[in-house]
This record gives C-alpha cells, structure tokens and sequence, in this order.
C-alpha cells in the first residue's frame, strides 16, 4: 500500500512540476512587467502598487492558484524639465538625480501538491543612454517557503519516509534574480533569469532523492503604432524558456485608446489563445485577462481568469510620462 502511495505522488507530482512551470505564468505581464524582471523597479518614474490574482484551468482539481502583491517606486530627488517637442506631445529631460529604483512583492503560488510562498526585494539601476532611452539593471532577492500540501496524501503506513521528509514540513529557499530593461517613448526590450542558485530539494525515494529547480529565462519587447493622436496599436512578444523545458512565446497585440481603454489579444505557442481587457480611471487601472488553452484539458476546465488592479501615483513633472504605460 506504501509503494502504491507513493507512486501516486510521483504521478500526480512530475507531470505539474518536471514539465509545466516551476514559477507562476502570468497572461498581464504587459501591464507588470516587475513580477518578471527586477529590472523594471521604478523604471517609469511612478509610484504604483498592483495585485494580481490569476486561477488557471477553473474546475480542474489541483491546477495552479496565484496571488501577488507588488510595490515600486523610484527614488527621484529634483523635477524633471519640461520640453515641447510638437503639439500634443511633451517629453521630459531626463537628471542626473534620481537613478535608483526600488520594488518589492509577495506572493502564493500552489501548483497541484506544491505550495510557494514568499518576497521578492529588488534594487534597480537606471542610466540613460541618449535624452529618450534608458537603461536599467536590476538584482532582486527571493525567499520562499517551499512545501508539499500533506492535506492531499494519505498513507496508511506511520514510517512512511513521506511523513517526515522536509519538503512535507517545507522548506525555505533563498534564491536571486537578474535583470536589464531598454525603454524608450516608443519601445521597450527586457531580459531576465530568475531562480539563480537552483536551489534543490529532497523528494522521497532514492529515484527522486533530489528536485533541483531550473532557471528560468525571459525575453520581451513591444513597439508603439501612433495611429492618430488617440489610437495606438502595440505589438508584443514574450519568450519564456527553461534549462529543461524548451522555448515557447506569447506573441500579441493590443489596441490603446487614449491610454484610458485597451483590448489585445496573443497567441501562446504551448497552445492557448488569451484575450484582455482593461481601463483607467484617474490613477486606477483595473484588467482582466482570459485564456483559452488548445489542449485536451480545456474539455473538463473553463478557461484561465487573471485580474490585476493598480494604482499609480506621481503624475507630475517629477515623473516622466512618456512611461512604460498601460
């Protein structure tokens, strides 16, 4: 009976953990990009807190769960200057001062039997390459406590190795991640690596004696289309890889009225279709995404719900508005 306990918690543990994603996915990643790269800390020059929640495959039993808080701020010490370029258009100068940029956030992920919950802190570094273009570098710290839910394994057998493993009792993780981020008024370009130090864990049998966690690989970037003065289209592409689970990318685009009201859609070539909504009113930002996989499992799941609220303060001279910008 132990021996048959135990494969079970192999099948129902590989196949969530070896082959889907070790880190949480997220559809609004356009609208946060911290939550993927430290690099983006404070990079727009706002003030802004966001919460994330995200049920991925609603009705499947043990499928991924999401919770995140963040907060980000740059560290600005004079105003930037104003300068017209054009009608309807205003840019400011960058300073010398205020190149530091800070986040942080926490967050719960569970993924079948695995549970993670932990921060992240990040420190940001931004120098500007020309008038309009920045670069940032970013290094975060993460913690986490890493566990197996005991809730949903049942042994009959009081010695079994399960009962007393660590990962049962859970375990905490230090781990780092890295980051760089190119923006500019009409584009954007980041890459990270996150999970660092690989951290690894004991799982049962000899067989499975160590789970080593990958490092996980980003790439993105987006373009901005003025079509009129208040229609704008942005293309967008994101590669996400792995050092066991081969590339696979979200290649999207999304339509911006007046920066108040947005609406896109993106191919995910793992195969799944996401759609998103979102819009602005004063300093609030509110968005929805929804995804629609292409796999066997969308028969017995109803779809992927991702929510994300925010709030954005500084929308002053002191910021620079020609932003990252939702």
């Amino acid at each position: 009976m132990k021996r048959i306990a135990v494969i079970t918690v192999i099948f129902l543990l590989i196949p969530l953990v070896a082959r889907a994603q070790q880190l949480p996915l997220y559809s609004q990643y356009l609208y946060n990009k911290f939550l993927i790269n430290p690099a983006v800390a404070g990079s727009d020059g706002y003030t802004s807190f966001n919460l994330t929640a995200r049920e991925q495959w609603v009705g499947y039993y043990g499928a991924p769960r999401t919770f995140s808080f963040s907060a980000q701020a740059r560290l600005l010490k004079r105003s930037y200057i104003i300068r017209h370029k054009r009608p309807g258009r205003t840019v400011y100068r960058p300073s010398t001062d205020g190149r530091v940029g800070l986040g942080a956030y926490i967050f719960s992920d569970r993924n079948g039997l695995i549970q993670r919950t932990g921060f992240q802190a990040a420190y940001s570094y931004n120098i500007w390459l020309q008038n309009e273009t920045q670069m940032s570098m970013g290094l975060a710290f993460t913690g986490y406590h890493y566990k197996i839910d005991e809730k949903q394994i049942n042994f009959e057998d009081p010695n079994e190795p399960w009962l007393n493993d660590n990962l049962r009792r859970g375990i905490f993780v230090p781990d780092a991640s890295v980051g760089f981020y190119l923006l500019n008024a009409r584009y954007n370009v980041g890459f990270s690596a996150e999970q660092l130090f690989r951290a690894a864990a004991r799982v049962g049998e000899e067989a499975y004696r160590n789970y080593r966690l990958d490092r996980h690989f980003y790439l993105f970037g987006s373009y901005f289309f003025e079509l009129t003065y208040r229609h704008e289209l942005q293309p967008t592409i994101l590669f996400m890889m792995s050092e066991q689970i081969r590339p696979q990318a979200d290649i999207g685009l999304t339509y911006n009225f007046e920066q108040t009201f947005w609406a896109g859609l993106a191919y995910r070539t793992s195969g799944a279709l996401v759609a998103n909504l979102g819009v602005k009113y004063q300093n609030i930002f509110i968005g929805y995404a929804f995804d629609f996989t292409l796999q066997e499992i969308q028969r017995v799941t109803y779809g992927t719900h991702e929510i994300t609220m925010a709030l954005k303060f500084g929308d002053s001279a002191r910021k620079y508005r020609w932003l990252d910008r939702y």
